[in-house]
């Protein structure tokens, strides 16, 4: 009984390019959404983050991936800054630590 299944199924393989496009036309469609939906906007979402951190300067309240909230006293031409959490307390951070900018200064009028 299992072998004239088998038989049966093998005997209507003959199909042609057509069939092979259209097999391969859903994952395309898929591939596409999930593209759309996922992976453009978290790119987008790390460019605009790269951006807000490379925009980092002195004055800004900044909190860092480890939770700590504070003021920008220094930033270091080797991707670190130096930020003040409390009256006489600084401590240095990498700049990529910081996942967001609280507050921003104005910039100096020239």
């Amino acid at each position: 009984m299992f072998v004239t299944a088998a038989y049966a199924q093998t005997a209507g393989a003959a199909g042609g390019a057509g069939s092979a496009v259209a097999s391969f036309l859903p994952l395309i469609l898929i591939f596409g959404i999930m593209y759309m939906l996922l992976i453009r906007p978290q790119q987008k979402k790390m460019k605009d983050l790269k951006a807000m951190v490379e925009a980092v300067r002195r004055g800004d309240q900044v909190l860092t991936a480890g939770g700590i909230i504070g003021k920008v006293v220094k930033v270091g031409d080797d991707n670190v800054l130096e930020i003040e959490i409390a009256e006489g307390v600084k401590v240095k951070v990498v700049k990529h630590t910081i996942t967001q900018v609280m507050s921003k200064t104005e910039p100096a009028s020239v």
